[in-house]
């Protein structure tokens, strides 16, 4: 019997974990990314819960540990640099650090699974889909290298911003909701000498503020800021990296305590992303022989905490369902989407959740409001949905 041919598109994580289910399930599986290879960069992610199994059956958990920012705690300033805060029970990016959670930076975890079934998938860098087209039998690609192939089914983990999504489901304006807010993220050196930990910075007048914290073994450091907008990224989020920095440095230019220095860094970061906090929502993540996975079909924001987790099972669920359905992608579809409805949409509920608390403490966002900073750390509860979905067996 002749092995379906699955395309998936995006290496980040939903993607290459995808990949390692599906070929142990006996798909033949590609894997195309428009990065030139493995992208660097990007802001520390948690995996929870179920996702911890997930890894687990991977056989990868403890390489993943390993790899772990290790924080002891973390530390609230003021813009003279004034410790408001301090504790090494949390942190404000991982939570409770007694829970069994993993906090780790994104590009980590992404070459953690790329590596892990390296060898056994074809990964195409550089490159994209341009064009699809599916009927009963197909789907036919055309990559932007002007490569042409068919597939049995695609798979579009790409991201909030998905091509996939576009090409098959419509424009991105249909499905994003903005959350009145900004993340920037990029590596510096460790000049401040931070060692395992995190200091948050509270900016008069910025309910969002910025963060440092140190990484792989103090050798580095990444910067966090946030930066409040109702304006959603049509209209707020400018098209280059050059321009997006600009717009970083112009909003933090009254910024005090370190953040001139870090500032002077982002110029020539490399890895600098920066990208709205927003959902996607939709009312099926799948149309055809096409499937979305991950931020591409049910993007959480960072505010949720949840997205790496969310990915790593949706990629589980997805796999596992077609392997059971042997291929059938009608019955393994549906499934997918019975499974992880009720799951994703409490997710995206923590975010708002989150987000709303995080704004309470600041009623308003006036310079009058924020001169008196709070004396208390960013504390998000623990839910029950974080631990809340079962991995079944397949």
């Amino acid at each position: 019997m002749r092995k379906a041919k699955v395309l998936i598109c995006g290496a980040s994580i939903g993607g290459p974990a995808l990949a390692y289910w599906l070929h142990r399930y006996g798909f033949e599986v590609t894997v195309v990314e428009r990065a030139p290879g493995p992208r660097p960069g990007g802001q520390a992610i948690d995996v929870r819960g179920p996702a911890l199994d997930v890894l687990e059956r991977m056989g990868v958990l403890e390489e993943v540990r390993r790899h772990g920012t290790g924080l002891r705690g973390m530390s609230m300033v003021d813009d003279e640099g004034r410790e408001l805060f301090s504790t090494t029970e949390r942190t404000a990016s991982g939570g409770d650090l007694e829970s069994p959670d993993v906090e780790i930076l994104r590009d980590d975890l992404a070459a953690i699974l790329y590596t892990a079934g390296e060898e056994q998938i074809d990964y195409v860098f550089d490159d994209a889909v341009a064009a699809l087209e599916q009927d009963a039998e197909e789907v036919r690609v055309v990559f932007r290298s002007g490569a042409a192939r068919t597939f049995d089914l695609v798979v579009g983990a790409d991201g909030v911003h998905s091509d996939t999504r576009r090409l098959v489901f419509g424009p991105e304006e249909k499905f994003l909701r903005h959350l009145g807010g900004y993340l920037g993220v990029w590596t510096v050196p460790n000049e401040l000498g931070l060692h395992r930990w995190q200091v948050v910075y509270q900016m008069p007048g910025n309910p969002w503020g910025a963060m440092i914290m140190s990484v792989r073994d103090d050798t580095e450091a990444r910067v966090y800021v946030g930066i409040e907008s109702p304006e959603p990224p049509a209209g707020f989020l400018p098209p280059s990296a050059r321009e997006q920095k600009q717009l970083v440095a112009d909003r933090f230019a009254k910024a005090g305590w370190q953040m001139p220095r870090l500032l002077e860094h982002m110029w020539d970061a490399p890895d600098f992303h920066f990208d709205a906090m927003a959902q996607i929502h939709m009312d099926s993540w799948t149309q055809g022989r096409v499937a979305l996975l991950g931020d591409a079909g049910y993007c959480g924001s960072p505010a949720s905490g949840q997205g790496t987790t969310m990915a790593l099972v949706g990629a589980y669920v997805l796999a596992g369902e077609l392997g059971t359905a042997e291929g059938d992608h009608r019955t393994a579809f549906t499934a997918y989407g019975d499974r992880l409805r009720a799951y994703v949409a409490a997710n995206q509920e923590l975010a708002l959740t989150n987000i709303a608390q995080m704004r309470a403490r600041h009623p308003d966002f006036s310079e009058d409001a924020m001169a008196a900073p709070s004396a208390e750390a960013p504390r998000y509860e623990t839910p029950d949905i974080i631990d809340g979905f079962q991995i079944r067996d397949y």
